[in-house]
Formats: structure tokens, sequence, C-alpha cells
């Protein structure tokens, strides 16, 4: 029997190559080889075995529409493989060619790591079909066939943390911590994957509120893995950087920030998997005066929602986010728009229920209607869903924009049990402060530091991205909150309501 042809040997070792760089978490090797091994047509299996390397290393690389394509390739010729290709498939919103790939037999044997594919492509499209508690069931099995297999093959993402994004996106951060825990404790996924999980655990714990832990998960991401971080890996961190640097009223860490975001938000299109980063990243955009740069992804987005036929799941969040976003830059119509998503995805999927309901208070309460109960209520269910700050910051506004007194003492005591951040602890040896310290919103702790500092107006304005005018507007509501007669007592007033 003769020698296999070079060529042959070749493409074999390159496959194998490919495989084992990246489990081991070198990606660009992993790549590098596939592809040459790819471009070798001498023996077709093994051309298949370096395209499923190469489709399950682009998703980290933000490329899940290359993946696709490398799918539907491998889809012809390899049917074992359509679970992965429904994942990616559904990421980019090609609904009708998911459902067919998790409808392909398999006519191989049945294995544990078989097995985990198919739970996971049946978990992500219960998400988007309808049946989240089935979702999270799914995913839930699919992570412990994973973690028993002998040898778990390369993947583009693992079942934890999809099942971890299910749970976040169903309000339910404390059902997303288990899984993520069980991952990391058993290395799931190998070194690719360890980032995304610690990643995906800080976001959990941000929405929890407990921004102590997500800053020490954070930390432990950074210093995980290979220096360098995969674009998919980056939009995450950056996005978890931005939260926790908006939720502190941090201006100019936002500012600081805004470079890495914008070149995370260029290197990573949007896709399924991502929105809640994107989400996250419009927020800051709108407080930076940077909307141009978010406006494609949040079109993106929105196409890709639809295409799947507006998944309440997946929805929820995104709606939110965007009603938070035109609210900040002043789109009623748009803040209108995303309410009504909302009510319409509250119809069939309970999770959407207290967004919904929280949305339309919002609404009423900028347009000046403020029912202190109506407000409580709405913003003790956002802690219920997991939106804990935004409840607090609904509770806030709703206090700037009533005179009764005893309502403005009621909605600042719910901002500080569903936030206790938003007021600093009032001194016990200062009594006679001209005012109890209220509690500030995020963008009146922003505007009251610079006033304090002794800048203009105009100044504000320009460092805030806020015309000098509605900085005015800010400084006039929180005189009149705080009582200030004179300009003197209003400093004075700023810098008790600030802690200082």
């Amino acid at each position: 029997m003769s020698a296999p042809p070079l060529a042959d040997a070749t493409t074999r070792s390159a496959a194998d190559a490919a495989e084992d760089a990246a489990r081991e978490g070198d990606l660009d090797t992993a790549l590098r080889t596939a592809d040459a091994a790819l471009r070798d047509r001498s023996d077709p299996d093994r051309q298949a075995r370096a395209a499923e390397v190469l489709a399950a290393v682009l998703p980290h690389r933000g490329l899940l529409a290359r993946s696709v394509e490398l799918h539907r390739w491998l889809a012809r010729r390899r049917p074992a493989c359509a679970p992965e290709a429904a994942v990616a498939l559904l990421g980019v919103g090609a609904l009708d060619e998911a459902t067919a790939a998790v409808d392909t037999p398999d006519d191989d044997a049945p294995c544990l790591a078989g097995a985990a594919d198919t739970l996971t492509a049946r978990g992500v499209m219960a998400s988007v079909t309808g049946d989240s508690s089935a979702s999270l069931s799914l995913l839930s099995r699919a992570a412990a066939a994973q973690a028993v297999c002998d040898r778990p093959e390369v993947r583009g993402d693992t079942p934890a943390a999809l099942g971890a994004l299910v749970a976040l996106h169903r309000g339910e951060p404390e059902l997303a911590g288990p899984l993520l825990d069980r991952a990391l404790a058993l290395d799931l996924g190998g070194p690719a994957h360890r980032r995304r999980h610690l990643l995906l655990r800080a976001w959990c714990a941000l929405a929890t509120g407990d921004g102590t832990a997500a800053r020490t998960l954070r930390a432990r991401a950074g210093e995980t893995g290979s220096e360098v971080v995969e674009p998919r890996d980056e939009l995450v961190a950056v996005a978890l950087d931005v939260a926790l640097a908006r939720r502190a009223g941090d201006v100019r860490g936002l500012l600081d920030l805004w470079a890495r975001a914008r070149e995370a938000l260029v290197r990573h299109p949007v896709d399924l998997y991502v929105l809640l980063p994107v989400g996250e990243l419009a927020l800051a955009a709108a407080r930076l005066g940077e909307q141009g740069w978010v406006a494609p992804h949040l079109e993106e987005g929105a196409a890709l929602l639809e295409a799947l036929g507006s998944p309440a799941l997946w929805g929820t969040p995104w709606h939110w986010y965007g009603l938070q976003y035109a609210i900040a830059t002043e789109q009623p119509d748009l803040a209108t728009g995303h309410a009504d998503a909302l009510a319409a995805a509250a119809l069939s999927s309970h999770q959407a229920v207290a967004p919904a309901r929280a949305a339309g208070v919002w609404l009423r309460v900028l347009a000046g209607e403020v029912d202190p109960d109506e407000v409580t209520a709405a913003a003790t269910g956002l802690r219920a869903a997991g939106l804990g700050w935004d409840g607090s910051r609904l509770a806030g506004e709703a206090a700037l924009r009533t005179t009764d007194r005893r309502a403005i003492s009621a909605l600042l005591a719910c901002a500080r049990d569903l936030n206790p951040a938003t007021e600093p602890a009032v001194d016990d040896a200062t009594p006679d402060l001209p005012t109890p310290r209220v509690a500030l919103t995020e963008r009146e702790r922003e505007v009251a530091a610079l006033v304090v500092e002794g800048l203009t107006y105009r100044e504000i304005g320009a460092r805030l991205f806020l015309s000098a005018k509605t900085v005015e507007h800010h400084v006039a509501r929180l005189r009149h909150r705080l009582g200030s007669a004179t300009r003197s007592e209003l400093f004075g007033d700023l810098r008790a309501a600030l802690g200082r």
C-alpha cells in the first residue's frame, strides 16, 4: 500500500493542529492553520474538519456572519454539524434556516458531545420561539452533558454562556450565576471561553446590584487568558466598564472609556448574543452626545429582532435600553415606540410585564403626571426584573417632577431602597443643614459637581454635551428641590447633597 500523498499528510497535520490550537485558546494559530487546511481539497473529510474549526473560532472575532457561511457549506456535507449551524443562524436572524437545521436528522451514533450540541440548538431555538423556561432547562442540560464529555468539541460558544444570556434576558441573573460558576469551576470550553464566562458572571453581579462583585469579576477576567482580548470579549468588557462608570455617575470615566467603546463597536457587528453590551454602549453614547457611533448598530439590532419574529425574551431588554436611549436623546416618538414594543411583549411574556408597566409610568412622569404609588410599584417591579438601578432612577426622576413634599420624601425613600448609593449618608453631627440631603439623579450629580467646581453653564454644557439652557434648567430644578434662596446657599446645599 503506497504512502498517502504529501499534501494529504500536510492537510491532516494542519487540521489536527488547528483543532488543538483552538482548544488551547490560541485562536490566531487556529485560524491560520485551519484556513490553510481548508484551501486544500485533496481530502474532503479533513477539509470539513478545518471548516468546523474556522466556524467555531470566527464568532470570537465578531465574525458570526462569516461563520454562518461556513456552517452552510458544512451542512451540505455533514448533517451532524446542523446543531452548531442552528445556533449561528439564529445569531444572525436566519430563522427559517435555523429551524430546518434543528430538525435535520443526525445519522451518527449518539454520544454526549452530540447530545450537548443538540440540546444547545434546541435551547436557543426555544428562546426565540417563546418558551424561555424550556430554553433555560435545555441549555442547563447541555452544559451538564458537555461537562462529562471526555474531549469536548471546539465550539463558537458554550451552553453555559448561552444559558446565562437567556437568564439575563429573562431578568433572572440569579439563575445565570450558578450555571457560570459551574462552567468556571470545570473550565468548560477551555481557555478560549474562560474570559467570556467571567465577563458574563460579572454582568450577573451587575444586574443584581452588586457592583463590588462585578468589579472583582471584571478584574479577574482581565487577568485571564492571553493578553490579546478577542473582539467579542472586548465588547462585553468595555460595556461592563461603561455600565459601572455610568452607575457611579463618573462622567470623566465614561469619556476615558469612549475611545475603547468606539473601537469595540467598529470591530463587532450586532448579533443576537451581544444585544446587552450594545444596548449599554448606546446609553453611554447618548450621555456623551455620540449617538452617531451607535445609530447603525441600533438599526441592525432592530432588523435582527424583526427577522426573528420579535422574540419577547431577546427583545425586552433591547427595547428597555431603547426607551432609555430615546429619553436621554429627547426623542419622544422613539420612546413611545419602544414602550409600545414592551407592551406587546408583555402580552406573551411575563418577564416583560414589569418593564412594560414601568415604561408607561416613566413616560407619564416625563409628562408631569406623577402618581407616587404607581411610581413606587413600577420601580419595585423593575428590581424584581433585574433592573433595580433603573427603578431607583425612575423614583428619583418622579421626585424631581412633583412639588408634593410628602410624595418627594416617599419617592426618594423608594430610590434609596432600590439603590442605596443614590443618596449619600447624612452626617448626624450636622443637623442644621439648610435642607436634608436629597438623593440626586445621575445627571443631577454630574451638574451639581461641576457647579460646585465653579464652572459656568456654558462650560458645564460643553463638558456634559448639553446646551447651556439645559444646564440652567437642571440648576433651577436643583435650587427648587433644595430650597436654596441664594447662590451661596445653593453652593452649600449642593455640597451637602454630594456628601462633601
